[in-house]
């Protein structure tokens, strides 16, 4: 197993963007100065031993140069001696609403944040249960297979938004029998589906779809987000309007959620801007049955910064022998100009 013992440094890597376009602008200055003198096709006969390209080449190493130094100061690891542990818990998966009607404020600060930040603490407080993300609109996607890695499933969670997935809808169906299907084939482990939605546009077939699931020993848990009244959808323009030019309002469908979670066997819950949902929900998942689960865990790592540190030690030195004037050593080769 490969990973990054000092991860925050990657950070780093944003730095990139910034020096590239730092570049852009400086060549951009460059021209503008040049412009002031003359003609630059007739200025650059007149500096034959400087290069444009040389400068470019120059920069483009000490990119790579600070690339590699965010990737050591992050030492990669890889793991070499895997212990296996024994954990006693459940399985948990996520089928989170990513369509627009999500973005509606009736819940602060919108339905989609509120409902991450409910899916945030409900992964805070798992030890030994193991836990799955899946996203869905108009059609359902697994964002994260069903894991132990509470670092890993927070920083996909965080990364969703209704841009994921462009065919909106409410295909709830897909996302119930997705989620059915991507729990682990262990026996006797208590298994749920948590489905977090407002039940907007709903295509048909969930009850079906969640009744299959509860026959197949996955309890069905439906949080419906939103309220009755219903709010109207941001957009970059405003509100989002129908055909006839009338705003459109989306209301939390509580009669349909209650449907899917009845024949599911589970639970529907309301969530709104209170703690309420989620200790419903945690006292509704702390009575599915435990079972002790064997999970491979990598208890020694060794260290990779080393060959990073090599390869960055070789981009330098060849970014030592480019310079920017041309050198009559190897001007015979003309390597940058034609």
């Amino acid at each position: 197993m490969f990973r990054f013992a000092e991860p925050q440094y990657l950070y780093g890597l944003l730095l990139l963007p910034v020096c590239l376009l730092l570049l852009v602008w400086t060549e951009m200055q460059v021209r503008k100065r040049l412009r002031r003198f003359g003609d630059p096709a007739l200025l650059i006969p007149l500096t034959p031993g400087l290069s444009r390209t040389r400068e470019r080449v120059k920069y483009a190493f000490m990119l790579v140069a600070i690339g590699l130094t965010m990737v050591m100061l992050a030492r990669p690891q890889y793991g070499t001696h895997v212990d296996t542990t024994t954990r006693r818990g459940i399985e948990v998966v996520i089928a989170l609403d990513v369509s627009n009607s999500m973005l509606a404020t009736d819940v602060s600060p919108n339905r989609l944040e509120r409902a991450k930040l409910l899916v945030s603490r409900l992964v805070d407080k798992m030890k030994d249960d193991k836990v799955g993300l899946n996203v869905f609109a108009g059609e359902a996607f697994i964002q994260l297979p069903i894991t132990n890695d509470y670092v890993s499933a927070k920083m996909f969670l965080d990364g969703i938004s209704p841009s994921m997935i462009t065919s909106q809808g409410t295909d709830l169906a897909g996302a119930i029998a997705l989620a059915s299907k991507s729990f682990t084939q262990t026996e006797g482990v208590g298994k749920a589906i948590v489905v977090i939605t407002d039940g907007e546009n709903h295509e048909g077939g969930a009850e079906e779809a969640a009744a299959e699931a509860a026959k197949n020993g996955r309890a069905v848990y439906v949080l419906g987000i939103g309220s009755p009244e219903g709010a109207p959808i941001p957009t970059r323009d405003g509100y989002m309007q129908d055909r006839n030019g009338e705003t459109v309002v989306t209301k939390l469908n509580e009669d349909m959620c209650r449907q899917v979670a009845a024949a599911g066997k589970g639970t529907y819950i309301h969530v709104d801007n209170s703690s309420v949902a989620q200790d419903k929900l945690q006292a509704a998942l702390s009575g599915l049955s435990q079972k002790e689960m064997s999970t491979p865990v990598y208890s020694e790592y060794d260290e990779q910064f080393q060959a990073v540190a090599l390869l960055l030690f070789l981009v330098l030195v060849a970014e030592l022998f480019v310079s920017a004037c041309e050198n009559p050593f190897f001007k015979k080769f003309k390597l940058f100009r034609r």
